[in-house]
C-alpha cells in the first residue's frame, strides 16, 4: 500500500528483490515500478519511503526493516553506511559475487544481445578486505557530523578530520579512525598524522574557504614492501612542512619515499602538480612474476596487486600465444599486460594516450630486460590507423583494456578492419563493454567469458571476454 504526500511516498512491506547498478539493490512498488535503494540487501522486507519519482522508477530508502535477509552479513567497518565507500559489507561475500556475475552477463546479454559460451564462473578475491595498494585521504576543519552529533547539546570539540568524501558532497569529509581496505601501517600513519597535525596547530584544509595548510595524503604500498607516502599542502609553509615531514619519517622508517605538493589552485588533483621528493626515492616498486615495475606518485597501476595478477595471467591464458605472434597492447598504460604476456609473443607494441605513463612502460621494459616491447604514445582514435599497422606490423592478437568509457567507435571500427585472429578485451564496466562488442559480432564470437572480482565489498567487477574471428 501506498501514502503520498506532496512529494514521497511510502511503501509497506516491500520485498527487496535484486541487486542492481552502482552498488543499489531492487524492490518493485505496487504500480509495478522498480524503486532503487542504497541500503537494503536481496531478501530484506523493508518499509520504504521514496525521494524521487521518475516514469519508470523511484529512487528511495529502506526506513522500517520488517525481515533481515538471509544474505547479510556483520559489516567489519565502523563506519559501515556513512562512508559510502563499501557499499556491499553488509552482504555474504559469495553473495557478492553471485551479483557481480549476473550484472556481468546481463549487460552482456541484454545490451549487446551477445551470444555466450557457457560462462566461467567468477575469480573471487583471496583477500576481502585490506587488499587496495593506494589509498587518498582528505583533510578538513569541518568534520562531517552523524545525526546524533547533530542533535546532541554536548560540545562537539575537535572538527578537524582526516578521511574520505561524504558521497555526493565535495566539501564533507568524514573523519576515518580504522578503514579496513589498505593494510598497516596505512591506518597507523593516517592517525599519527592527524593527532601529530592537531597537538602541532597544523591548519587542516576548508574547501569552500580556500583556507588552511593541510589538504591530502596519499598512502602506496606494494608487495616488496616499499611504501609511499605523499602530503598535499596549500601552500608553502617550511617551518610547518619540515616539522610535519620530519615527524613522519621518524615515526615510520619503513616509509620508502616520502614525498609532498605545494598546490595552491582550487582542486586537489595532482596531475598538474610538481611533486618534490622529501626522503629517500620517488617512487616504489611492483613486483608480478620475476618483473618490477617502477611507480611514481602519478603512476596508474591496478589497486588490488594481488588480483591484477590473477587478472593478467587469464588474459594471457585467453590469449594463448605460442610465440610466434604479434600482439597490440591497447590503452597499455604503464605497459604491465604487455611486459606480462611478452615472454609468449613474437613482439608487442602498446599504445597509451598519456605521455608519462608510455615514459614508464619504456623505462619498465628496459628494466626488465624486455626487447620484444614498443610503446607508443597518442589518442587511440588518431594514432591507431592503416599507417600504424603498415608501420609496425599486422597484428594477430589484439588486447584491448580501455577506461570506463569503453572504445572509441572508430577504434572498434579500426579492430574490424584489422581483423586480427583474436581480441582479448578486458574491462572495467561490462556496459559499455558489451556495447562495443555488439559493433563486433558480426565478425566475431564470443568463445570465452570470465569474471574477476578486483574489489571486495564493492559493486565494482572486472571482466575478460575472447573473441575469435568467424
Amino acid at each position: 500500500m501506498a501514502r503520498k504526500n506532496t512529494r514521497k511516498q511510502i511503501f509497506t512491506n516491500v520485498e527487496v528483490i535484486d541487486a542492481a547498478a552502482k552498488g543499489k539493490t531492487v524492490a518493485k512498488a505496487p504500480d509495478g515500478r522498480v524503486i532503487f535503494l542504497p541500503n537494503a540487501v536481496p531478501g530484506d522486507i523493508v518499509d520504504v519511503q521514496t525521494f524521487k519519482k521518475r516514469k519508470a522508477y523511484f529512487e528511495g530508502k529502506a526506513t522500517v526493516f520488517h525481515k533481515l535477509s538471509d544474505k547479510r552479513t556483520t559489516p567489519e567497518c565502523q563506519h559501515f553506511g556513512v562512508c559510502g565507500g563499501c557499499k556491499w559489507q553488509d552482504m555474504g561475500y559469495e553473495h557478492q559475487l553471485f551479483y557481480k556475475q549476473k550484472e556481468v552477463t546481463n549487460n552482456l546479454t541484454r545490451i549487446g544481445h551477445l551470444d555466450l559460451p557457457e560462462v566461467t564462473p567468477i575469480l573471487g578475491s583471496a583477500e576481502q578486505y585490506f587488499y587496495r595498494n593506494k589509498m587518498e585521504f582528505s583533510f578538513s576543519d569541518s568534520r562531517w557530523l552523524t545525526l546524533e552529533e547533530v542533535q546532541s547539546d554536548q560540545d562537539l570539540g575537535d572538527r578537524n578530520a582526516l578521511g574520505f568524501h561524504i558521497p555526493g558532497m565535495w566539501d564533507k569529509i568524514l573523519d576515518i579512525k580504522k578503514c579496513h581496505l589498505q593494510a598497516d601501517p596505512s591506518n597507523a600513519i593516517r592517525n599519527a598524522v592527524k593527532d601529530f597535525a592537531i597537538k602541532n596547530n597544523l591548519e587542516f584544509f576548508n574547501t569552500r574557504n580556500q583556507t588552511g595548510l593541510l589538504r591530502t595524503m596519499m598512502i602506496r604500498t606494494s608487495s616488496t614492501k616499499d611504501i609511499m607516502v605523499v602530503i598535499q599542502f596549500f601552500k608553502e609553509d617550511k617551518a610547518k612542512r619540515e616539522l610535519l615531514l620530519d615527524y613522519v619519517a621518524e615515526t615510520f622508517p619503513e616509509i620508502t619515499s616520502l614525498q609532498y605538493i605545494i598546490n595552491e589552485k582550487a582542486n586537489d588533483t595532482i596531475y598538474d602538480q610538481d611533486v618534490i621528493c622529501y626522503k629517500d626515492e620517488d617512487h616504489i616498486f611492483e613486483e608480478m612474476e620475476g618483473l618490477t615495475f617502477k611507480i611514481n606518485a602519478k603512476s596508474f597501476y591496478q589497486t588490488n596487486s594481488n588480483q591484477a595478477f590473477e587478472l593478467y595471467k587469464l588474459t594471457r591464458e585467453f590469449a594463448n600465444l605460442n610465440g610466434d605472434e604479434l600482439v597490440y597492447d591497447l590503452y597499455t598504460g604503464t605497459g604491465t599486460i604487455a611486459q606480462f604476456v611478452s615472454k609468449k609473443a613474437k613482439k608487442v607494441v602498446g599504445v597509451e594516450a598519456v605521455p608519462d605513463a608510455i615514459s614508464a612502460a619504456k623505462e619498465n621494459a628496459k628494466r626488465n630486460n624486455i626487447t620484444n616491447c614498443e610503446f607508443f604514445v597518442g589518442d587511440m582514435k588518431n594514432v591507431f590507423n592503416e599507417q600504424f599497422i603498415k608501420t609496425h606490423g599486422h597484428p594477430d592478437v589484439i588486447i584491448t583494456d580501455p577506461p570506463r568509457d569503453g572504445m572509441h567507435k572508430d577504434v572498434v571500427q579500426q579492430i574490424l578492419n584489422i581483423a586480427p585472429q583474436k581480441v582479448v578485451y578486458v574491462s572495467c564496466n561490462s556496459a559499455t563493454q558489451a556495447r562495443d562488442l555488439a559493433l563486433m559480432k558480426e565478425h566475431y564470437v564470443i568463445t570465452k567469458v570470465q569474471a574477476v572480482d578486483m574489489f571486495p565489498q564493492t559493486h565494482h567487477v572486472e571482466n575478460i571476454v575472447l573473441l575469435e574471428k568467424k
